[in-house]
């Protein structure tokens, strides 16, 4: 039986690790007809990878690509770089088997990281199919024509088969558990285990690339397998906290419902959160349902509350439909991140102070709210093509290291910059997104608190106090 490790390349452990769910959901797509292992660099970096490579022998090495760099313009982390140094490179000296690369990240970048790692193959979008596809391609020595979303070396250049995306019904992948895979043991304090309803986005925000990498189509997962997946991780992990990593975690409407009741039948207490929380399907019973089934903290990504903006942004609901999840979300007491992007097209100084002021009106003190200014332009997009209008970029530019930011002309980024830093300033729980990562001593602060006074809260809530101290 032939070999196929899988790396994972993502290094990022801020705000919290995250654990590679796509290369577990491929290895468990492959363990049938290939051996297949995971290395995990989240921890390692790299380190022990050619360790890995030399004692397991692999025939294939797939490599994923999460991150291209930090949303965040002035951070200006560049995760390719490293990719390339500590992962790319240190294989290539000891093997010369294929190397395939996929993942979030390459599929918005597809050809020019063809172009800049040298891979024999690639792979755009979602890979369970299209892998196999490939490696049994390979192993027979098949002609390659007809899989879709493949990259892989012509004669002259990298080129991409001329097959439309596929993107396979979401019932058909197994789900077979992450821990299956990897260790999971180095994310139980500050990570979470991700899991997933479902594959695709409808909406339209103009800088989102889920629709790019999933789909506009939304493919569900059966409520009551979903469940199964959530017990039986439970018992083999114990008390370990779910997150859901769907592109928005309420739509369509009522499959989220239908998701919590499934959880609640199990009867296990368990710990949930999730992302991406679309305010037009949201009301009474969703929440009384979420809280019935474990949720205790929750993502909101209105990215905006003026009207004008929301419009802009394409964002789909309105400023009433924030406002009655706010509300919602008070009365049920659910802690929430609260997330803004600020200098979207149209955005000025009062539309700037519309979102301000809905921060001191409607969320809770001990619910952190993300302001970032600025937004990453990502081929593909809306904001692409608003950009390209603009002049901002140029047709034959890449934005792969060069990564090109939107601010409002009727702003800037100086002044949008010391807006957000005026805002923050008399608002504790409003965190810039420079500022967004808690020092380590402020980390090693928070866990001791917990641990000392057995604090259940999200472990937002315990560095919000921390600096609500800190401030005074």
């Amino acid at each position: 039986m032939k070999r196929v490790l899988l790396v994972n390349t993502n290094i990022e452990k801020l705000p919290y690790p995250v654990p590679p769910l796509g290369l577990c959901l491929l290895a468990a797509h492959l363990e049938n007809n290939y051996e297949v292992r995971i290395y995990d660099g989240v921890f390692d970096e790299g380190n022990n990878l050619t360790k890995v490579v030399l004692e397991f022998k692999p025939d294939y090495i797939g490599f994923s690509i999460r991150n291209i760099d930090d949303i965040v313009q002035d951070r200006h982390i560049y995760y390719i770089d490293r990719i390339i140094s500590d992962f790319i490179e240190p294989v290539k000296k000891v093997t010369s088997v294929p190397l395939i690369l996929g993942g979030s990240g390459f599929s918005i970048f597809p050809q020019e990281l063809m172009n800049l790692i040298g891979a024999d193959f690639g792979i755009s979008g979602e890979g369970e199919v299209v892998l196999s596809q490939l490696l049994s391609a390979l192993d027979h020595h098949d002609d390659l024509d007809g899989i879709p979303n493949l990259y892989y070396k012509g004669a002259n250049e990298n080129f991409k088969n001329s097959v439309p995306a596929l993107f396979e019904q979401i019932d058909g992948i197994k789900f077979p558990g992450i821990d299956r895979f990897i260790d999971f043991s180095p994310y139980r304090q500050r990570g979470a285990y991700s899991i997933q309803t479902k594959r695709g986005c409808a909406h339209n925000c103009i800088y989102c690339t889920y629709p790019i990498i999933e789909g506009k189509k939304y493919r569900l997962r059966v409520p009551g397998e979903f469940a199964d997946e959530i017990e039986e991780v439970h018992h083999r992990l114990g008390d370990v906290m779910f997150e859901f990593v769907d592109s928005t975690f309420n739509d369509p409407a009522g499959h989220a419902e239908a998701i919590c009741r499934a959880i609640i039948r199990k009867k296990i207490k368990v710990r949930l959160r999730t992302m991406g929380i679309n305010p037009c399907h949201t009301g009474s019973e969703l929440f009384e349902l979420m809280i019935k089934a474990g949720f205790t903290q929750i993502d909101a990504t209105p990215d905006s509350a003026s009207p004008r903006v929301l419009k802009h942004l394409g964002k789909g609901f309105g400023l009433k439909e924030i406002e009655r999840m706010a509300i919602l979300l008070r009365q049920f007491n659910l802690p929430t991140m609260w997330f803004f992007l600020f200098g979207a097209p149209g955005e000025d100084e009062d539309s700037f102070a519309e979102t301000i002021d809905f921060i001191d009106h409607f969320i809770d003190p001990l619910d952190l709210v993300y302001m970032n200014a600025g937004l990453r332009v990502y081929p593909g997009t809306p904001l692409y093509r608003i950009a390209l209008e603009k002049g901002l970029i140029l047709p034959e530019q890449s934005l792969l290291a060069d990564s090109v930011y939107y601010f409002s002309e009727k702003l800037g980024k100086e002044k949008l910059d010391r807006m957000i830093s005026e805002a923050s300033k008399t608002r504790f729980n409003c965190i810039p997104a420079l500022a967004s990562s808690p020092s380590s001593e402020m980390i090693k602060e928070a866990l001791e608190l917990r641990k000392n006074e057995n604090l259940q809260e999200p472990m937002f809530r315990t560095l919000l106090r921390i600096r609500r101290k800190q401030t005074g």
